[in-house]
């Protein structure tokens, strides 16, 4: 069921028509969501929190999930923890507290609202968790990070070996996000990918991380003045790529002027990202993506909340109840259907 496949993906303006903010508030009701509307929905209540609103590919997916939810007559409430576990573990009580029939959790970290999501499923509210495989939930819509991680290592290592030799290593620079595990776990498979598939032609010479695209930013631009010959550039996620591509750009003085033998790989699916890969003239390379456009992934997800409302995994438990997301690879002859769909 795991699948792994390469890809070029987008994101969006972090704008929220459904997207109701970043608080910590109980959620808020969608009235222009009305019964009338015929659609499945019927006026259930949704409850979503994830690790990070600030996050291009957050954003981007989000926006487009609750336009979706919006459409099918469901009352939605999505907000973003701020990568704080305490935060998120209020959230989830909120959401508890406000009646909502479904909770899905992008958790900054499983093990600490594992009790939260138990005291969901107790008040028989279903619970939907987004990339960890966790005990106190309904369903897991999960991916194996490592093996993405691998994908995003391999192809780097095509990258460096198309372009650097033992003679003239490739200086490489790993963004990752060590204190989410699941990110962690997509980090060391990018290294293992790199390892695996590079012939001695590189060199890790610096490892930073970040989810959003300004942090990034800044500490590339530290490594750069450290290392001004760092030209690989990996990393596990949107703002990775987004971050270390600006400052990229700012170093070699605007698109146009990237050699040949910088780039940038990573994961995720934002318009930004797709934008520079299609343009060809800026430092981003390759880009290992998952169902399609943040409309594809969206509609993916919404699809997952219908199964687990309707019961489909109300008998199920253990790993019967991980569902693994397909990857697929996007490349210049999918490129414009992808953003269509952004």
């Amino acid at each position: 069921m795991k699948k792994k496949v390469l890809s070029a993906i987008l994101c969006i303006a972090m704008v929220a028509t459904m997207l109701i903010g970043c608080s910590t508030e109980a959620p808020v009701e969608d009235d222009s969501s009305s019964g009338d509307s015929g659609e499945s929905g019927g006026g259930k209540k949704i409850g979503i929190t994830i690790q990070n609103i600030e996050n291009a590919y957050w954003a981007g997916v989000m926006s487009k999930l609750g336009e979706i939810l919006k459409e099918n007559g469901y009352e939605a409430t999505i907000v973003g923890c701020e990568e704080n576990a305490s935060t998120q573990i209020s959230q989830i009580e909120n959401f508890i507290t406000s009646g909502c029939d479904l909770i899905m959790v992008h958790p900054h970290d499983a093990d600490a609202v594992e009790e939260s999501c138990k005291q969901a499923l107790d008040a028989g509210i279903k619970v939907m968790c987004w990339d960890n495989e966790m005990e106190n939930t309904t369903a897991n819509w999960v991916l194996d990070n490592t093996e993405l991680g691998k994908e995003i290592g391999k192809t780097a290592a095509n990258f460096i070996n198309e372009h650097f030799t033992a003679d003239n290593k490739a200086e490489v620079c790993v963004i990752g996000k060590p204190d989410t595990q699941v990110l962690l776990e997509r980090q060391q498979g990018i290294e293992a990918g790199l390892e695996e598939n590079c012939e001695d032609n590189y060199e890790i010479v610096a490892t930073i991380e970040g989810v959003v695209n300004n942090e990034v930013q800044s500490q590339a631009e530290t490594v750069l003045q450290a290392h001004p010959d760092c030209k690989v550039w990996v990393g596990v996620g949107a703002g990775a790529m987004i971050g270390s591509n600006t400052a990229l750009l700012a170093e070699y003085g605007g698109a146009g002027n990237i050699p040949e033998d910088v780039g940038v790989i990573t994961t995720d699916v934002t318009s930004e990202q797709l934008d520079a890969l299609q343009a060809g003239d800026e430092a981003v390379r390759a880009i290992v993506g998952f169902e399609g456009s943040n409309t594809d992934t969206a509609q993916a997800c919404f699809e997952m909340f219908e199964k687990i409302l309707n019961g489909e995994f109300d008998d199920v438990s253990g790993d019967e109840k991980n569902v693994y997301r397909p990857t697929m690879e996007i490349n210049m002859d999918n490129i414009e259907e992808i953003q269509a769909g952004m």
